[in-house]
């Protein structure tokens, strides 16, 4: 299945630009399902101290190796941002044994299930931990995050304190996925699933078909903690946003977020 969901060559079809000083991503083409273009996207931040973050990590191809070798190859953390984004834990663990391994409750396992590559988990974030558990001093001086339980695909959001920006999964689509699809040769708004799964999954005016889709589906399963956690979320100060599927937000991602989050954050308030 997998094959259906990625570039046979990703090599080929991957853009990699940095995105503020310290943080790169790596956008390529992905297709939910088989044939609904949403692109995916990995991102390394690389600390203070000069180790590597990364998150929802993409195809290891020779190119992401090199980028990863000149930004001082010391990749001591890589997250699976929920329990879809981890189809290329494995390579990753291989390439960088020593890295901690995060994830959400419920992916090891369902990565055992499918007989995934055996990977060891250093931190992995439950309804019951997430208010406790930390990654260590380095991580934790430079990242907030919150663990959505409420969220459908149990959801990793972090906070890059230092340069502002918001790294999430599927927390907020922002599509087209226009830069992950950029070297295809193809649109990547081309096809009736897609154009109907864009409808409900983009950013643009009031958002409200993402509102829709967020409120009676992706957070239906506990919409009490989905609503808390946003409202964490809120009290960051972010500035752009990477999220997996579509293009980075750029520039007012905090006025963004509260536009699609704006039924949550609304109850939350109304709550405490």
């Amino acid at each position: 299945m997998t094959s259906k969901l990625t570039p046979k060559d990703p090599e080929k079809v991957m853009v990699t630009r940095q995105v503020t000083p310290n943080i790169t991503i790596f956008s390529a083409p992905f297709w939910r399902f088989g044939h609904i273009k949403v692109g995916g996207r990995g991102t390394v931040v690389r600390l203070q101290n000069g180790s590597l973050a990364v998150f929802s990590p993409v195809a290891l191809t020779p190119a992401v190796k090199q980028t990863v070798a000149s930004l001082g190859g010391d990749v001591r953390y890589i997250a699976a941002l929920d329990i879809e984004h981890h189809i290329f834990l494995g390579q990753w663990h291989e390439a960088f044994p020593n890295a901690k391994v995060i994830g959400p409750e419920g992916l090891p396992e369902k990565r055992k299930k499918q007989k995934n590559e055996d990977v060891p988990f250093a931190a992995v974030f439950t309804a019951k931990n997430k208010a406790s558990l930390k990654i260590d001093p380095a991580f934790d001086a430079e990242f907030e995050y919150e663990y959505l339980d409420g969220h459908g695909n149990k959801e990793l959001v972090f906070f890059h304190k230092p340069d502002k920006v918001l790294i999430e999964a599927d927390l907020i689509f922002n599509l087209p996925a226009t830069e992950q699809f950029s070297k295809t040769g193809e649109s990547a708004s081309t096809g009736a699933a897609t154009k109907f799964f864009t409808s409900l999954n983009n950013t643009q005016g009031n958002a409200i078909g993402q509102k829709r889709f967020i409120l009676y589906a992706i957070s239906s399963g506990n919409r009490t903690s989905f609503n808390k956690s946003t409202l964490k979320i809120d009290a960051w100060d972010f500035d752009k946003i990477i999220p997996c599927h579509g293009d980075v937000i750029e520039k007012n991602g905090k006025g963004v977020f509260r536009t699609v989050m704006e039924w949550h954050l609304a109850a939350a308030k109304g709550s405490k």
